[in-house]
């Protein structure tokens, strides 16, 4: 990778209008060289706050979901020239001051995918306002896909992550959930493919107007992500070929 890559932030984003601000003020400055923000039919008003902080906004004309807004993100900034690209929640709930490091340690050559950690321990994420029913099956879920996708990771389901571009060129996540399982999808199919995945520290931060899912969105995410696990390991041993573990020019995307 060049002394200087192309660094490109994306932000998928739902009513984030009390927030963004927050978020981007945290950036350190001439650490990316564009912020995409792509909007999934917010009734307030992150459009108009978007566009008059100088970033590239998109609009989805109807609302896609949380991993249907990522897959526009990537395509944008695969297209924007990007060869780092970091996702960062316009929430507030992820410290975007980790930026250049999670950047850093991919241009280096170190890790492919980085994610931000937000359980350094259980004392900081309780105290930082996680439920203890969300921490505890974040620590469930986590040793699990540990254990089976062969990792050492501190929090499989961050929203914070940064990726090379060859990642997002190789791993077919045009093929994945438009739901939150998305994430769980795209690790699984990073390991299946051979990259390396590493993590960063990141505090959390709970609040009422930071994104979270409920109790029910929640287990049903949880019972995906454990029907991902069972899909990697089919795949690996040849049991079955399925779109999702398939290379983007073996799937046509």
């Amino acid at each position: 990778m060049s002394a200087k890559p192309r660094i490109v932030a994306v932000m998928p984003a739902y009513n984030a209008a009390t927030t963004l601000e927050r978020t981007l003020r945290d950036i350190p400055p001439g650490t990316v060289d564009e912020i995409i923000l792509v909007d999934d039919c917010s009734s307030d008003r992150t459009v108009e706050l978007a566009q008059s902080l100088g970033l590239t906004v998109i609009r989805h004309e109807r609302n896609t979901g949380y991993g249907g807004n990522q897959k526009t993100c990537y395509t944008e900034a695969l297209k924007r020239g990007a060869d780092i690209v970091v996702m960062i929640h316009p929430d507030y709930q992820y410290d975007s001051r980790v930026i250049p490091i999670a950047a850093e340690l991919i241009r280096i050559g170190n890790v492919d995918v980085i994610l931000g950690s937000r359980i350094r321990t259980r004392a900081e994420a309780l105290e930082g306002g996680m439920p203890a029913w969300k921490y505890v099956a974040n620590r469930c879920l986590t040793i699990f896909e540990n254990i089976v996708l062969g990792q050492n990771l501190g929090d499989f389901h961050s929203g914070f992550r940064a990726y090379r571009r060859s990642v997002l060129e190789t791993v077919p996540w045009r093929e994945n959930s438009n739901d939150f399982v998305f994430d769980t999808q795209f690790l699984a199919q990073a390991v299946f493919f051979g990259f390396r995945l590493g993590d960063i520290p990141v505090p959390v931060r709970y609040f009422s107007e930071a994104s979270s899912i409920n109790f029910r969105r929640s287990t049903r995410y949880g019972l995906l992500t454990l029907w991902v696990m069972l899909l990697y390991w089919f795949n690996r041993l040849g049991i079955l070929r399925s779109a999702i573990f398939r290379r983007q020019r073996e799937s046509g995307a």
